[in-house]
């Protein structure tokens, strides 16, 4: 693929799904922040946004089952009925048949009127395309809508990026309506694009690329992580690019800058980085993330002030809080945002 056949590949004005992969907080003693949660979801919900729970990004990898459950359970208290979110089908560390594990999970997330996405299993690494399409299948069969996920290993041992034979195979499953794509890997995604276009042009591609969030001037939705951390600015980025208002591009590089910085190696500190940041907005009780999550260095918050600023945010009382007490920012007025 040439610069010249990316360029063609440009939508300007195009209407774009946005995904929140939502952040799971903590209180300072290390409980799950739960009032804190079910106010994000909402006001992720209301500035035009999708939630989706139980993923990377709420630590779905360190969740008992009990807890996953009960992050459902307060998914719907949050959102009242008839409310889409979006909820990760994880089947890592259980026993049985992938299939029937898969499914007992999918009806988990139906019962509480969630829509499933598919976690990969270290138990396909390897396998060929045919049986992880068989798998998958199987997994999908009867269900209304089904998301896949392909995740690179950056960011979780269980993660693979599929090849194109197998990419092939999941398009032809009709359960199946779209697939988050997380390679950090922008050409790789194009290709994910032209494959989706020449073979089923109404399968979303959620780019999972934090570090490559304008993947939507191409063609891509997205489902990321970083949404999380400013779910109203990237509704405002959204409607940007869809009425061809040229301040996109301020907007759009702004969240780039913070992508960056939360999203940089080791990239699976990126969940300490969005506490910090939610918390110096006074959204979330403490900057602590789960207790096994990595952790960033002592001066993160200094970098995040900064990202925060670029964004319009400034500050009253800029103090990071491990206590339960939330640092205070306020919206610059001059930003009208």
């Amino acid at each position: 693929m040439k610069v010249d056949d990316m360029i063609g590949r440009l939508h300007p004005r195009r209407k774009v799904r946005g995904i929140a992969a939502t952040l799971l907080p903590y209180n300072a003693d290390g409980k799950i922040a739960v009032e804190a949660f079910q106010k994000h979801l909402r006001a992720t919900h209301d500035s035009g946004l999708t939630n989706a729970v139980n993923m990377d990004t709420g630590y779905v990898n360190y969740l008992t089952d009990v807890e996953r459950l009960q992050v459902l359970i307060w998914s719907r208290e949050a959102l009242g009925r008839g409310v889409t979110f979006i909820a990760g089908a994880y089947i890592e560390g259980l026993d049985g048949d992938v299939v029937s594990l898969y499914r007992r999970q999918m009806d988990q997330i139906l019962a509480y009127g969630g829509t499933p996405i598919i976690f990969q299993t270290a138990r396909l690494l390897g396998r060929d395309s045919k049986e992880k399409i068989a798998v998958y299948g199987a997994a999908c069969r009867g269900y209304q809508e089904v998301l896949g996920f392909e995740l690179d290993q950056a960011f979780a041992a269980n993660g693979e990026i599929f090849d194109d034979e197998t990419i092939r195979g999941l398009l032809e499953i009709p359960e199946m309506k779209g697939l988050k794509h997380s390679s950090l890997d922008r050409l790789r995604e194009m290709q994910r694009l032209a494959l989706r276009d020449a073979l089923r042009p109404d399968f979303s591609i959620f780019t999972g690329n934090d570090l490559g969030i304008n993947m939507i001037e191409y063609g891509s939705d997205y489902l990321l992580g970083l949404a999380t951390l400013v779910p109203d600015k990237f509704a405002e980025r959204d409607l940007l690019w869809q009425t061809g208002n040229p301040a996109y591009y301020e907007l759009s590089d702004a969240l780039q800058h913070l992508g960056n910085v939360a999203f940089r190696a080791p990239v699976p500190a990126y969940k300490h980085s969005a506490a910090i940041f939610l918390n110096l907005r006074g959204l979330i009780p403490s900057s602590r993330p789960h207790p096994q999550a990595p952790l960033r260095p002592a001066w993160e918050a200094d970098i995040l002030r900064d990202c925060a600023e670029r964004l319009g945010y400034s500050y009253e009382n800029a103090a990071l809080s491990e206590c339960g007490a939330p640092a205070v920012m306020s919206r610059n007025i001059k930003q009208g945002t």
